[in-house]
């Protein structure tokens, strides 16, 4: 009976302990974990099958991984795992601290952005980047230092000259200041005023400051029709001078005269970089582009700001001369009339917006023609202008630049206001995820693996983002989940604001902020300052 008892009461010790043990089980040593995917690292590499572990925002671990080591499990066995997309060409400034969210950008898969292009920026780099940091962003952010917004802070006065020696001496603090604060680069948009203005030697001049920061060169060049290949000649000579990278903005050929040019200029690269010039070039995925309706217009109408060119536009005689020019231009480039432009946004008359200059001209006016047109066109300036959609491209130049190597895909699209009556390009809702629907599985024009690199790596290298970019232990655990079976835009040029489908998760810095196609309210994202921080402080 004694002997019973003992063993009876030895058992319940024994459970005792066991129970104990269970309750002190070590922490997780992972806080996600993404088990059998198809992983596809960002490299151009093919694809291999694996999990990845993830602790404190960076990826820990890629591998065979149990379950029992992370908090939580993301099963993706059947999708592609892939490192987040990075859209080098963005211009947030504008919505950002509105829709801090961005998630037209996240849904395409899109963890981090570059900013600041077209030669618009903030200033003020610093302050910006702090408050974005203090209110918190779901996206990363980069920014370059835009040659637009420092022409006109650091000169006086009419911006059709040369500047003076104090004045440029002005623009380079501006640029240094800016690189310090952690710009990528310097951008130019020499299309828009002031910039159109700047010689190349000004270019140069402000190049060589970011160079020697660190940063990198990117152009909206002064043509990207007629006189394409001389635009792309002063990129080129602007990086060679200045000895700094050359990112070539939204390549493309915009004038119906010269359809069929993207192998030359595609050479002009292929030859820079032979010569030893670090050449890449980004793109959109649509035969359309977008910017104001200021574009259509002569530079020299909006010198001196808004009052001058308003007095130009109404007087009759410069009035006639605009027209005539505007006229002329376009059918330089093989067009008779101006159909070619429909309205993105026009804030005076919200109806129009969707709408050709041909269809709103016959509304307004009850005839149409390129004079008839070209009228409707500077009452709408005068009523505070317009931002425009212009389908001027062709496929097969699109898809044998999307082909080159050194082709990064960009969206050229800032955070979109889903509730506002503007009817935006589909490329800031489709961009993404139209090159991995249309251009890879339908199109076929180049594997899975390569579009990857052109949205992660290669982005990543050409404006140094190190930690990102490439899925390697210790790298920043930005990524996006996806089956590349159902991927596509449906964001179209009538209802662009459409998100994609089969992106199912995206994760930045290790937070999970798009799950089933919701975005969680996360904020997880970083400021990505240049390495001019670095050298600064040195």
């Amino acid at each position: 009976m004694i002997r019973k008892v003992f063993l009876v009461s030895l058992v319940f010790v024994l459970s005792i302990i066991s129970l104990g043990d269970v309750r002190k089980t070590p922490a997780a040593e992972f806080d996600l974990l993404i088990s059998q995917g198809r992983i596809i690292d960002g490299s151009g590499n093919p694809w291999f099958a694996g999990d990845i572990g993830i602790r404190d925002g960076r990826i820990a671990e890629i591998g065979r991984i149990e379950s029992s080591r992370a908090r939580r499990t993301i099963a993706a066995k059947g999708l592609v795992v892939a490192p987040g997309f990075i859209d080098v060409h963005t211009h947030i400034e504008s919505g950002i601290a509105r829709q801090p969210a961005a998630e037209n950008f996240l849904r395409m898969g899109v963890t981090s952005v570059v900013t600041g292009n077209c030669g618009g920026s903030e200033l003020n780099l610093g302050e910006w980047f702090a408050g974005l940091e203090k209110n918190g962003v779901s996206i990363n952010i980069a920014s370059l230092i835009g040659h637009n917004t420092v022409r006109r802070a650091g000169m006086n006065g009419d911006f059709d000259r040369p500047p003076t020696a104090e004045e440029m001496e002005k623009m380079r603090g501006l640029v240094e200041k800016g690189m310090q604060d952690g710009a990528v680069g310097l951008s130019t948009g020499l299309i828009y005023i002031p910039g159109t203005f700047a010689k190349t030697g000004e270019i140069v001049e402000l190049a060589k400051v970011a160079a020697g920061l660190g940063g990198v060169y990117a152009s909206h060049m002064r043509n990207e029709g007629l006189k394409i290949e001389d635009a792309i000649s002063e990129a080129l000579e602007v990086g060679q001078q200045a000895g700094c990278p050359v990112e070539l903005s939204h390549f493309k050929v915009s004038s119906k005269k010269r359809w069929g040019a993207s192998g030359k200029i595609i050479k002009m690269v292929e030859e820079a970089r032979s010569r030893g010039l670090q050449v890449t070039v980004d793109q959109y995925l649509y035969t359309a582009s977008s910017t104001s309706l200021a574009a259509r217009f002569p530079s020299w109408v909006f010198e001196g700001g808004r009052e001058k060119s308003f007095e130009r536009l109404r007087d009759p005689a410069t009035r006639a001369s605009i027209k005539k020019e505007m006229i002329d231009e376009n059918q330089k480039n093989g067009r008779k009339d101006f159909s070619f432009s429909v309205v993105a946004n026009y804030r005076s008359k919200t109806e129009y917006n969707g709408k050709s200059i041909t269809e709103i001209t016959l509304f307004a006016r009850g005839k149409t023609g390129a004079e008839e047109e070209a009228e409707q066109m500077i009452e709408m300036i005068l009523a505070g202008g317009a931002q425009m959609i212009y389908h001027t491209m062709t496929d097969p130049d699109l898809e044998l630049i999307f082909k080159q190597p050194f082709t990064m895909v960009a969206s050229d699209a800032g955070v979109i206001d889903f509730e506002s009556p503007s009817v935006p390009h589909p490329r800031g809702a489709g961009n993404n995820a139209r090159a991995l629907g249309v251009y890879v599985r339908e199109k076929r024009l180049v594997g899975i693996e390569e579009a990857i690199r052109k949205m992660t790596s290669l982005p990543a290298q050409t404006f140094k983002l190190w930690d990102r970019g490439i899925l390697r232990p210790g790298m920043a655990a930005d990524l996006v989940i996806f089956d590349e079976q159902k991927v596509i835009d449906r964001a179209s040029y009538k209802e662009p604001k459409q998100y994609p489908l089969g992106i199912d998760f995206v994760i930045v810095n290790g937070e999970v902020v798009v799950e089933s196609g919701a975005h969680t309210g996360g904020k997880p994202g970083k400021v990505l300052r240049g390495r001019g921080v670095q050298l600064t402080a040195r």
